[in-house]
């Protein structure tokens, strides 16, 4: 991991936004906007299938965007239903969703999205997904150790679990804290918010994209926060290098999404979840 500390860090989290442009590897299709014909025909789509979704407080975020996409009157949309336990009936065309885990606690989300499924979740779903929060990650995580517990986590439930297409999720990010507060922390060798924890999310995003980026389906949350409608990245140097940070316009406290934020993702993982190819039929279990 690089140092968040020196110039090039400093003068990094001075930079408005926009202003410092760096090549970071991305998706086109990943950052896109989506447009109203192509969510509403997304909505109808998934009105059909059956979708579990683990998350925190961001993927909340996601799913209130996900809410203002439905139009009434207008095509069916999913219901969105939170799931308690794995006993639950998941009915078709149901966003089927859990608050997993505990915050700063990345280890045990995996857990607690593991054991719904393999509990009973599974068996009812056609897709499945989960998200870690941004706070579970420090300028000290070991982003490496906790990609291969997901790695693992999730190769074991992709082979219990045959009919059932996991979706890979990027970790979302934070804004950086730029201006005078930031050169004032910086001259007293304080920690400059999101500098390195970004760094440490970006660690495990490129992991991600690594790992499944064309070869598993991977919906990159990290790009779309990072990313203006036009593509114009947000970005802050660290000893020379490029890092990804959310748009501040996205967000009204530096983490949580904001109604523009979550329409812009919400949209985005609505076309990206109908796009997704049914399962074979001999592959699928339950009701």
């Amino acid at each position: 991991m690089h140092s968040i500390r020196g110039l090039p860090a400093r003068f990094g989290a001075l930079l408005l936004p926009g202003a410092l442009l760096m090549a970071l590897p991305q998706s086109a299709a990943a950052t896109a906007q989506v447009k109203p014909d192509a969510t509403l025909a997304g909505l109808e789509r998934l009105s059909h299938r059956r979708v579990f979704f683990g998350h925190q407080s961001v993927g909340g975020n996601i799913l209130d965007g996900l809410r203002g996409l439905r139009p009434s009157p207008g095509p069916t949309a999913p219901a969105i239903v939170e799931v308690k336990d794995a006993s639950a009936t998941i009915p078709q065309g149901t966003l089927a969703h859990a608050f997993v885990g505990q915050n700063e606690q990345p280890e045990t989300k995996l857990a607690h999205f593991e054991r719904l499924l393999d509990g009973g979740v599974a068996k009812q779903v056609d897709v499945a997904l989960m998200k870690f929060c941004y706070i579970d990650f420090t300028s000290s995580t070991d982003a490496k150790a906790l990609f291969d517990k997901y790695r693992a986590t999730l190769a074991g439930l992709k082979s219990r679990h045959p009919g059932v297409t996991f979706v890979h999720v990027t970790t979302p990010l934070t804004t950086v804290q730029r201006g005078a507060k930031a050169w004032f922390n910086e001259l007293r060798g304080r920690p400059v918010f999101g500098v390195g924890e970004n760094v440490s999310r970006e660690a495990f995003n490129a992991l991600m994209r690594q790992t499944y980026g064309g070869k598993e389906p991977l919906f990159d949350l990290a790009a779309l926060e990072s990313s203006q409608a036009d593509g114009t990245r947000e970005t802050y140097e660290v000893n020379g290098r490029a890092y990804p940070a959310l748009v501040p316009a996205y967000s009204d406290d530096g983490a949580h999404l904001n109604a523009q934020g979550q329409a812009r993702v919400a949209s985005a993982l609505v076309a990206f979840l109908a796009a997704l190819p049914e399962a074979p039929a001999s592959a699928k279990a339950g009701p």
